[in-house]
């Protein structure tokens, strides 16, 4: 009985540590710098930014986000964020289109994230890391700056 008693707890501890390593291997596999495969990615309407870069680096319970984009036309932007995984929103800086992110862990392959700029719901993100975690995938549904909807897939790359 002591036995089997001992035996549930080492189980429970051994899953617990495990799915808490698998959470920090999770948020780990997305951090480093991230670059746009422009030629695999899908952008409608349109056009397709000349560059992007996403740096992940970890906060607390969440991530530092920076990007750094120049788009197909206008200045160069400098964006960044620290939102945790609490799916409350979270300031974002230099982003002209949004204020806010809130984001949610759903396993530790994928994210959704809801970025708003005055209350206003202007893009939902799906984020996808590969199993070798060598690509990142965002889906990204939402509406421009003019009103036009607009669905994105973005494949960025180590």
């Amino acid at each position: 009985m002591i036995r089997r008693s001992v035996l549930v707890s080492l189980a429970g501890i051994l899953a617990l540590g495990l799915s808490s390593s698998m959470n920090a291997q999770g948020t780990q596999g997305l951090i480093g710098t991230w670059k746009l495969n422009v030629a695999k990615s899908k952008f409608s309407p349109g056009p397709p930014p000349k560059s992007m870069t996403i740096t992940y680096s970890a906060a607390g319970d969440g991530l530092k986000i920076a990007v750094d984009i120049t788009p197909a036309t206008g200045a160069s932007q400098h964006w960044e964020m620290s939102p945790a995984y609490d799916g409350k929103d979270h300031a974002v800086t230099g982003n002209p289109d949004a204020d806010m992110i809130s984001m949610k862990k759903i396993d530790d392959r994928h994210t959704e994230s809801t970025f708003k700029k005055g209350g206003k719901v202007m893009a939902t993100n799906a984020r996808v890391l590969s199993a070798d975690g060598k690509t990142l995938t965002i889906t990204s549904k939402g509406t421009t700056a003019d009103g036009k909807a607009r669905n994105d897939v973005q494949v960025f790359e180590r």
